[in-house]
């Protein structure tokens, strides 16, 4: 059983992306958490196209910026639990999920911050969505290690559910596009490690 299991079980929703890496466990968390978007410059594009409405709406926390000066540079793992992401599960050198509850439908993102991962279990608005995202480490049978990334997201009311249904079909490709671009840039960054 995976940790996203406990937090997600059931969900409308989901993705799952993929990649080889030939570095240790403990290399592919590290780089899990170190990554930052100056590593994936295409991403950073989409996150900042995604961004544009709350902008122009001037209801960011972020003050209406993109983001604050240097946030490229740090961490995209970071900046995700900074921004609204709350971590869920943490397995040393086997999975980490982070989870967020949100109305994504919307222009500004309806944002529902829950402190915690019980918060996060507890909420049961069922206008709202709750995602929850992780990364997946096993061994390959060829050496090094498969990590995997799955997306689920869960939107118990209907009307809801077909708002989100809609967006998502414009988002997807995106929504895909950016997560294999951050497998490939954990990839880069463990293989890079390598003594």
């Amino acid at each position: 059983m995976r940790a996203i299991d406990r937090f997600l079980p059931d969900y409308h929703v989901h993705e799952r992306h993929a990649i080889h890496v030939n570095a240790s466990p403990a290399l592919v968390q590290r780089a899990i958490r170190e990554v930052t978007l100056a590593e994936m410059p295409v991403a950073g594009l989409l996150f900042w196209l995604r961004g544009i409405p709350t902008r122009l709406l001037g209801s960011s926390f972020r003050g209406g910026r993109l983001a604050p000066p240097g946030f490229a540079s740090k961490p995209i793992l970071h900046g995700a639990l900074d921004g609204g992401f709350v971590l869920l599960e943490d397995i040393p050198e086997h999975e980490l999920v982070v989870g967020t509850i949100g109305k994504f439908w919307q222009l500004s993102g309806g944002a529902y911050r829950v402190p915690d991962a019980a918060a996060f279990l507890a909420f049961d608005r069922p206008d709202y969505a709750r995602s929850a995202m992780d990364f997946h480490l096993e061994p390959a049978a060829t050496g090094g290690v498969r990590l995997t990334t799955e997306t689920r997201i869960q939107i118990p009311d209907l009307a809801s559910r077909r708002r989100f249904t809609r967006y998502w079909r414009g988002v997807y490709p995106g929504s895909a596009l950016i997560r294999l671009i951050w497998l490939r840039a954990i990839k880069m960054r463990a293989e890079r490690s390598i003594p």
